[in-house]
């Protein structure tokens, strides 16, 4: 008769009873876990602050005689190659341009760090391995975290963006959601920063710029137009409001992502009946930063004043049966693809919280949406 092996007769012994070690094992995997987004971390910081002080050296070098600068792109070439010679890839000439162009943008965030090596600030003793680790947290949280919170991958990408503000929006925003690479470039590509200007006052503008987006009013989470890319609809293709709300629910992540912060999906299609007739409200959410229920209803053709009365109603309803006295007042938000301006502000009174928002089935043109802002702007100077 064959012999089990051990590791089937562990798996017995552990379906016989119940696992007294799950708790540890939940422990110990945790801080695994988190020892490894930790290293990943350092390793990015590194690598990042690295790169920063080779453009920084770069700058210098070049600064140092004028024929040094006039020969700039030779001096990159001929660096690139013995580099690449010694350490392998990652010093590209362009890789090289791009840290040379990172530490003029960014120069003025980091003091200037000691000719020490910057590995030598960081590790004392390789054999000291846990203190080690310890040491080179608590040097990069005291020192490095501060000036650089993304990973090289991110810069290189954000070092594509001319405008400072925008810049500045973009590395706020990637930094306090957590923005991956691809997260970065389609909130890039869909202009989010424009999208986001166009909804506010010239001073709610440069606060996006110095804080990034700050939810504290209902004008806060607006967005002019949304971009609905990822639902794979033609605009020339016939479809349904039926199809758009499917497309929608199919995609309900990525629709969360693109309507903004704090928002969770609670209801599609919800009814409810006045003198036994029904309505049906397309979507509803809740945004746990503002506290209040936001209803969003779908338009495929040009938004009338019947459309926003019927929202008037299902906002009216909602504060009056749905909220708890706590919560802030319900925030109704028509998507269409045309609105218009006189029948939005004839419809409506002045403190209705009810926004008309245009949606595209595609990326914009980011130069229509600076040309918009700054027509914007300019009105809002001549109003002032």
């Amino acid at each position: 008769m064959k012999k089990k092996p051990a590791a089937a007769k562990r798996s017995a012994r552990a379906r016989a009873k119940p696992d007294s070690l799950a708790p540890l094992i939940a422990e110990v995997r945790n801080l695994i876990q988190s020892a490894r987004r930790g290293v990943s971390s350092v390793i990015d910081t590194f690598q990042v602050m690295t790169n920063f002080e080779i453009g920084r050296r770069i700058v210098e070098y070049e600064q140092k005689g004028k024929k040094r600068a006039a020969y700039g792109a030779e001096l990159l070439k001929e660096l690139s190659l013995r580099l690449t010679d010694e350490f392998g890839k990652g010093f590209s000439r362009s890789n090289l341009e791009y840290m040379r162009k990172f530490f003029l943008l960014w120069q003025d965030r980091v003091p200037r760090i000691s000719q020490q090596p910057v590995g030598k600030l960081l590790i004392k003793e390789k054999s000291q391995q846990a203190i080690g680790q310890s040491e080179i947290a608590q040097t990069l949280s005291g020192q490095f975290r501060k000036p650089f919170t993304l990973s090289w991958t991110h810069y290189v990408l954000l070092l594509t963006i001319k405008d400072p503000d925008e810049r500045s929006f973009y590395e706020i925003e990637a930094t306090n959601e957590g923005w991956s690479v691809p997260e970065l470039r389609r909130q890039k590509a869909s202009a989010l920063y424009h999208r986001l200007a166009l909804s506010r006052d010239k001073a709610g503008v440069k606060r996006l710029a110095e804080k990034g987006q700050i939810i504290t009013k209902p004008e806060d989470v607006l967005k002019e137009p949304y971009v609905l890319e990822f639902l794979g609809l033609d605009e020339k293709a016939g479809f349904s409001e039926t199809d758009l709300e499917s497309a929608i629910i199919t995609h309900i992540e990525r629709f969360l992502l693109e309507l903004g912060k704090g928002f969770l999906f609670e209801a599609r299609q919800r009814r409810f009946t006045f003198d036994e007739d029904h309505y049906f409200v397309d979507l509803v959410f809740y945004n746990r930063l503002l506290r209040c229920y936001v209803l969003v209803d779908l338009k495929l053709d040009k938004l009338t004043h019947q459309d926003l009365g019927q929202m008037q109603m299902y906002v009216n309803y909602y504060d009056r049966e749905m909220k708890l006295p706590e919560e802030n007042p319900t925030i109704g938000i028509l998507l269409c693809q045309q609105k218009k301006e006189a029948i939005v502000e004839l419809t409506l009174p002045r403190d209705a919280n009810i926004h008309a928002r245009e949606y595209k089935l595609y990326l914009p043109s980011k130069q229509l949406l600076k040309k918009k802002l700054l027509e914007w702007t300019r009105d809002q100077e001549l109003t002032a």
